[in-house]
């Protein structure tokens, strides 16, 4: 695998020290470039650097030396070649306007966060370009794709898309995070692969109530295709590629977290089958489950497009409107019927 970047002369900052965001920066710190790492807990931070361990949210994996964690937000995007933003979509606003004011004008900001936004039902990479002006449009970026982090961190084989309007940025962020264990495809559909992120866990939420409920493997082949339909919907609508709903950061994504037991969306719809109640299932999380507030933007958002998306609505009115997961599973089952495939 041919990588002809110097590591020595790149400088890359890690926005957020979840699972995911210290599992990318272990992943960059192990090939060599030095990597300050914006921690929001101090105690996280004291065991990155005491320890080399992030006890919380990636426990069990001895970190890189390369990895230099902090408190202070300003000091870890300053005069950055890169800065890679993972943080829950509900913050990244927030996040976006800490560091604003101290990115310089060629740092490349890759999003790894995935989400709509319930407000302004923007995708994360919609919510930087608003909320960053001082970066030019191309240099912005997102990574998606079927990846849970202790998998990564295991190195094991996984496969990943970067997406970037600039062929050139993707190339090289391509390059940038590439191993013999983190293969990186390159995509332009920014959009369609934000979508594929960000539904894929709305569709994962009503997979595992469907286990939670203890329906068959028939009954999630079903939930996944269809799922897969209402992410093409969306894209559709939204100007994507829909070849991409066919790739990494589509099927991909949507097969591993509708089916993989480590999943959080999957494990808070498998809790809300058995009859457990979302805020007390909520109240007992450390890490976050993106699907249960992408839900509402999803809602929100395809019926302010005219966008059929009926499984995501359902997950909507389970978690916000109470409705039992056996009446919905009733109501997707006797909907009229219809052909098979969209007109589009």
């Amino acid at each position: 695998m041919k990588n002809q970047i110097d590591v020595s002369a790149v400088k890359i900052g890690v926005v957020g020290a979840g699972s995911w965001g210290t599992a990318l920066a272990d992943l960059l710190a192990l090939k060599g470039f030095k990597v300050d790492l914006w921690v929001f807990e101090e105690e996280v931070k004291e065991q990155i650097r005491e320890y080399r361990e992030n006890k919380f949210f990636l426990p069990g994996f001895k970190l890189s030396a390369n990895i230099f964690p902090s408190n202070d937000i300003s000091e870890v995007v300053s005069k950055k070649d890169l800065v890679l933003i993972v943080v829950p979509s509900h913050v990244m606003r927030e996040t976006a306007q800490k560091i604003r004011g101290h990115l310089s004008p060629g740092t490349i900001i890759v999003s790894a966060s995935k989400g709509i936004e319930n407000k302004t039902h923007l995708t994360m990479s919609g919510v930087l370009k608003e909320t960053l002006p001082e970066i030019a449009e191309n240099f912005f970026a997102v990574l998606s794709g079927p990846s849970f982090a202790r998998e990564v961190a295991n190195k094991f084989p996984t496969v990943i898309a970067v997406g970037s309007k600039d062929q050139k940025i993707a190339g090289y962020i391509q390059h940038l995070f590439a191993t013999p264990y983190f293969r990186v495809y390159t995509n332009n559909d920014m959009i369609g692969l934000e979508l594929g992120g960000a539904v894929k866990n709305v569709i994962a939420i009503a997979a595992g109530i469907m286990d939670g409920l203890g329906l068959g493997l028939n009954t999630r082949a079903a939930l996944i295709t269809r799922g897969l339909t209402e992410m093409r919907r969306l894209g559709l609508k939204l100007g994507a590629d829909p070849r991409t709903f066919a790739g990494i950061a589509g099927v991909g994504d949507l097969v591993l977290t509708c089916t993989g037991n480590i999943s959080r969306n999957h494990t808070v719809g498998k809790k809300i089958g058995v009859g457990m109640k979302l805020k007390d299932i909520l109240s007992e999380m450390r890490m976050v489950a993106e699907g249960v507030k992408t839900a509402k933007s999803i809602y929100n958002l395809s019926r302010r497009l005219n966008v059929e998306m009926p499984i995501s609505h359902e997950v909507y009115h389970i978690l916000y409107n109470d409705v039992s997961p056996k009446e919905a599973v009733h109501r997707l089952m006797t909907r009229d019927l219809k052909h098979e495939l969209d007109a589009n």
